[in-house]
């Protein structure tokens, strides 16, 4: 694909990076480092938060090394990949079980999250809790003592009103995939605007959202709290970069969505003249 020309800088806060050599652990798409970089530069992303993909079971700390080893030397900011004992399900039977549910030893633990919190390889964590369940509350508190961002898939498994009731009542910043409604979940992305009313620390990224006015509300309406994500390798960022440059929004809005916003939720995780 020819390279995109445009006047922005771009951080991308969602790609996910296969974490072993012959791709058999991330589900979906894999591609290598280098491509995944050259992707980026040809969109004109400058930065992309990177994490490894789904795990059949099992600890995450393998593939979070592996992913935090293939980001030496480029333009990845890597998230730990985090999980939990608990069914992220809003039915009753998912609380009753939720009473008895504890951490195991491939759950990430309070002590994992203070390692990778203080390991300057690690900006922040991703959690999916469709796939890999929700953190016990000592875990979360730990979350709340780091301060980091948590990047969280939200959607029909997991929606807004759930990460509502379960995170947003925390102090960590919390970032939601694809406006809480993948996959394209036309609702749930507009609930998903709507608690940006409610929590000051909720933020959303771009990632697979395809409803132009959907992503022209949210940037008018909360312009300090949309996020550009790409959502690669499934999604090129070259495509997703076009969706927001399409945007009938000023460009300044457009130039928080794909920089301000990222430098001032990751901070020091981005160097001031990148």
């Amino acid at each position: 694909m020819l390279e995109l020309e445009h006047r922005f800088r771009v951080v991308d806060v969602h790609a996910r990076l296969n974490a072993d050599a012959g791709g058999v652990q991330t589900r979906g798409r894999a591609i290598s480092p280098d491509r995944l970089e050259r992707e980026m530069h040809q969109a004109g992303v400058v930065r992309s938060v990177v994490f490894p993909g789904a795990r059949d079971g099992g600890s995450y700390v393998s593939a979070n090394n592996a992913v935090a080893r293939r980001s030496v030397d480029r333009p990845f900011l890597t998230f730990a990949r985090i999980n939990g004992p608990r069914d992220p399900g809003e039915r009753a039977s998912s609380r009753l079980r939720n009473l008895a549910a504890r951490r195991k030893d491939h759950h990430t633990s309070p002590e994992d999250v203070e390692q990778y919190a203080y390991d300057d390889r690690f900006h922040g964590f991703k959690l999916n809790p469709a796939e890999d369940g929700l953190p016990d509350d000592e875990t979360l508190d730990r979350l709340e003592d780091v301060e980091l961002p948590v990047l969280v898939h939200a959607g029909e498994e997991f929606s807004p009103a759930a990460a509502e009731d379960t995170l947003l009542s925390r102090s960590f910043p919390v970032v939601l995939a694809h406006f809480g409604g993948h996959p394209l979940n036309r609702e749930l992305m507009t609930d998903a605007v709507d608690l940006l009313e409610r929590n000051d620390d909720c933020y959303l990224d771009t990632s697979y959202v395809r409803y132009r006015d959907l992503l022209e509300r949210a940037v008018m309406e909360h312009p300090d709290r949309v996020l550009f994500g790409s959502g690669a390798p499934s999604s090129h960022p070259n495509v997703a970069v076009m969706e927001i440059l399409t945007l009938d929004v000023p460009e300044d809005a457009m130039r928080k969505v794909f920089d301000k916003n990222a430098r001032r939720l990751l901070g020091d995780s981005l160097p001031g003249d990148f």
